[in-house]
């Protein structure tokens, strides 16, 4: 039975200042990259036959210290934009504490985790779904349906978007879904259905 693997990226630099990160493009932390064996143990004893990732460097790096662990550096990797992070526009390079003290921990939370509501010169997750689904059916999706199991690493709301398809997750309940960093899913698929296994 496929398996679809969904793995948030390590914990970047901008992660650890606790700032919003959006399509900056931010390394990983020093932090981030030594989780690499601690993450990739996870998913020792799964066949991985195709990867996809977004060209940010943080899910770069973190697709690359994963498969190195792995022994499977060698597995080709696919990269589109549109598994990037969502755009938090005027949040962006903000300290999330103080994003909360000039607009309010509630407004904060409806731009970060709610569905339809978007920062200013942002987008909501309704925009990240319509880019991340649509690739995700075009390419994941048909890879499983061939019967190939597929990792994607990516960043917090392209695949809380994935995840709101292949749960069927309602636009309200979305808002309480999270992923750590380093955090994955994976799903059995058969039938057009997915099956969580673990988190």
């Amino acid at each position: 039975m496929p398996k679809l693997i969904l793995l948030r990226h390590l914990k970047s630099q901008w992660n650890l200042e606790n700032k919003f990160t959006g399509w900056t493009d931010v390394p990983l932390s020093k932090e981030g990259r030594e989780s690499a064996k601690e993450i990739a143990r996870k998913l020792e004893g799964f066949q991985i036959d195709r990867v996809y990732t977004s060209p940010l460097i943080r899910n770069k790096e973190s697709v690359s210290l994963i498969l190195e662990v792995l022994g499977k550096k060698d597995l080709p990797v696919f990269f589109d934009k549109a598994l990037d992070e969502r755009n938090y526009g005027i949040l962006t390079g903000m300290n999330k504490d103080e994003a909360k003290a000039r607009y309010g921990e509630e407004q904060v939370r409806l731009w970060r985790r709610s569905y339809n509501i978007a920062p200013s010169c942002g987008e909501s997750l309704k925009d990240v779904y319509k880019r991340a689904v649509d690739f995700f059916k075009k390419g994941a999706e048909r890879d499983l349906e061939q019967g190939k199991n597929v990792l994607i690493v990516a960043s917090h709301n392209s695949l809380r978007a994935i995840v709101k398809y292949v749960e069927n997750i309602s636009d309200e309940d979305i808002i309480n879904v999270e992923i750590p960093y380093g955090g994955s899913l994976i799903y059995d698929f058969a039938g057009g259905v997915y099956s969580k296994k673990f988190i």
